[in-house]
């Protein structure tokens, strides 16, 4: 696919995508969404991206939901590609493969991030941002309701009183409230934003077991919809039996006790183990 929305760049297996609006300020639309989805399936298929960063260019992360056509903007029925029926919303079609993917996602922010420019980051592993960037869940002041997940993803990241309190309120809040209240991880200047996004990235990438890290991606998300700990003690047994007899396992143990860097030779598209995956996928209905 060429990108028109988007700019995909890899470095250092470090997968840059930059939502590419600025004019808009990154403003989402469908194309931008069939981009993303496009670019999360080919750092899943590509084994030297080890990781993924998700910025914006120029003075916005995503400014939410292209509304250029006005008061009809959120009315599925009202397009002309529509198909009758309930659809899934693009958000959540979004979130979702960003939930389903095998590298770890930096989510660094670097300007205004509003509506689904929030949502989209839930699934993202971690978030950083710039220490002017602003964030809003306007969803109730434009009379509609959270989407991209959202209902599942912002009380599980930030507490249902918080998630509550930002989705009732609808306002608009600066980058130290979201660090405080846990939606963020750190801020940074604006400008050391992406070089500290990119350090992150590096010790995610350079010293750890690509398959290691992406089963524990899963295991950690998968495991916050579990109904009792006994799920987590079924699949991290299963986990620790298949990793320990493999290479990666050998060389991780030998390299610590020799004293120098590892060398992971295992890679995600072909040496998970058997039970992977271990869930069943669900469906839209």
């Amino acid at each position: 696919m060429t990108y028109q929305n988007i700019l995909y760049e890899v470095e250092d297996s470090i997968l840059t995508i930059t939502l590419n609006r600025p004019e808009k300020l990154n403003a989402f639309n469908r194309d931008m969404l069939n981009e993303m989805v496009d670019a999360f399936d080919c750092a899943d298929e590509d084994d030297q991206i080890r990781v993924v960063i998700v910025t914006g260019a120029g003075r916005a992360f995503c400014a939410g939901a292209d509304l250029s056509s006005g008061g009809a903007s959120f009315d599925a029925d009202s397009r002309e590609d529509r198909e009758s029926g309930l659809q899934p919303d693009g958000g959540g079609v979004l979130a979702l493969r960003i939930y389903e993917s095998n590298k770890p996602v930096i989510a660094a922010i670097n300007g205004p991030a509003v509506g689904v420019g929030v949502t989209m980051t839930l699934p993202m592993d971690i978030r950083i941002a710039s220490d002017n960037a602003r964030f809003g869940l306007a969803f109730a002041r434009r009379g509609i309701v959270p989407e991209a997940c959202s209902s599942y993803f912002l009380p599980r990241v930030v507490g249902i009183s918080q998630a509550l309190e930002w989705c009732y309120s609808g306002k608009v809040f600066p980058a130290l409230e979201a660090l405080e209240g846990g939606l963020v991880r750190r801020l940074y200047a604006k400008d050391e934003l992406l070089p500290a996004a990119r350090v992150l990235a590096s010790e995610f990438a350079s010293k750890t077991s690509p398959v290691s890290v992406t089963l524990i991606r899963h295991m950690m998300w998968r495991m916050l919809g579990a109904d009792h700990p006994i799920e987590a003690h079924k699949i991290d047994s299963r986990g620790v039996y298949h990793r320990g007899k493999s290479p990666d396992a050998r060389e991780g143990v030998e390299s610590f006790l020799e004293k120098r860097p590892a060398r992971f030779a295992g890679k995600v598209s072909t040496d998970m183990p058997d039970f992977f995956p271990w869930w069943q996928p669900r469906e839209f209905s």
